[in-house]
């Protein structure tokens, strides 16, 4: 872990979003620094090698995110550029979905984008020439402002909101900003089969349902065909378990064998437990940015996607570097 210098920028938050505001701020020339509690960048665009395992030869595995989508040109133009690396791939357009009363249909919608090395490494992939301080826990931004007593030019918040909450100290006026929000968890459970059993699947909405709320095929997105099945739970399922989220195994591999009529079991599964998955209600500004040089990012404001947290990230970058430029 590397300490934070005096009149940076420090971006709390190592996903999409804290990546693209300091990125940003870097292209204005304004000095940044990510600090990021995990050992790594992405945030909720999470994946791993699964099953874990002393030879290396595991699947990575996206246990957050299933999927991107792309409207806003400028985020275009970075899609392209993992695109032309072999960093990012088109998936479909078009997805299962299932009803309460049993029946399935076909939804078609916006292009759905997947990394072969998993989302995580898109992330990775910005964070390249960003000042990023790894395995660092944040207790509380104070006015200042300040992260832990260190003086900042400014701070970002690249979180959800009960984790900003959590930070803020009550006198900066970024904190009634993020009281009382409601976030809906989610677990997400990825299942390993030894050979792949199930027809044609990229990925289902299973409406209706109380266990289950997406079925994702993680080798047909990964591109590999890898025999493995990632599920997301409901908010409902999700809640029941976030002391124990290996408690959410057994009812997701139910449903999922039901609904996609297996006959095999999975040889192995992992549960990842998402206190803060998603807003419940989402804003329609892009970020906030307040007088005290508090700002606040991510995919609660605007429609929650990866996408949006880029734009928002971004956006805020700029926004803080304009503010603070001699």
């Amino acid at each position: 872990m590397t300490t934070p210098v005096r009149n940076e920028v420090l971006v709390v938050g190592g996903g999409i979003s804290g990546v693209a505001c300091a990125r940003a701020l870097a292209a204005a020339g304004v000095p940044a620094r990510v600090l990021e509690r995990s050992h790594r960048v992405g945030g909720r665009m999470a994946s791993r090698p699964l099953p874990e395992g002393p030879d290396g030869s595991a699947h990575v595995v996206d246990l957050g995110a299933a999927y991107f989508t792309v409207r806003d040109d400028e985020f275009a133009a970075v899609v392209d550029d993992w695109q032309r690396r072999g960093l990012a791939r088109p998936w479909t357009d078009t997805l299962a979905s299932r009803d309460p009363d049993g029946s399935w249909s076909s939804r078609q919608g916006p292009q759905r984008w997947c990394a072969p090395g998993g989302l995580r490494s898109l992330v990775a992939d910005l964070a390249e020439g960003v000042t990023v301080s790894t395995g660092h826990t944040v207790t509380e931004v104070a006015p200042g402002p300040a992260v832990d007593g260190i003086p900042a030019r400014a701070v970002v918040l690249a979180m959800p909101d009960p984790q900003a909450a959590r930070l803020l100290h009550p006198a900066l006026r970024a904190a009634p900003l993020v009281a009382g929000r409601d976030w809906n968890p989610v677990i997400s459970v990825a299942l390993g089969y030894g050979h792949r059993s199930w027809s044609p699947l990229r990925a289902a909405f299973v409406n209706g349902h109380p266990d289950l709320d997406l079925v994702a095929d993680d080798g047909d997105r990964r591109g590999d065909g890898a025999p493995v099945l990632v599920a997301h739970t409901t908010a409902e399922r999700a809640r029941r378990h976030l002391d124990d989220p290996e408690g959410a195994v057994a009812p997701v591999v139910a449903a999922v064998t039901e609904l996609l009529a297996l006959t095999d079991a999975p040889a192995w599964t992992h549960a990842h437990r998402w206190s803060f998955a998603s807003p419940a209600a989402p804003r329609e500004d892009d970020f906030a940015l307040t007088d005290d040089l508090v700002g606040l990012c991510g995919d609660a404001w605007g429609s929650p996607k990866v996408e949006t947290a880029w734009r928002s990230g971004t956006a805020l970058g700029r926004a803080v570097a304009a503010r603070i430029a001699p």
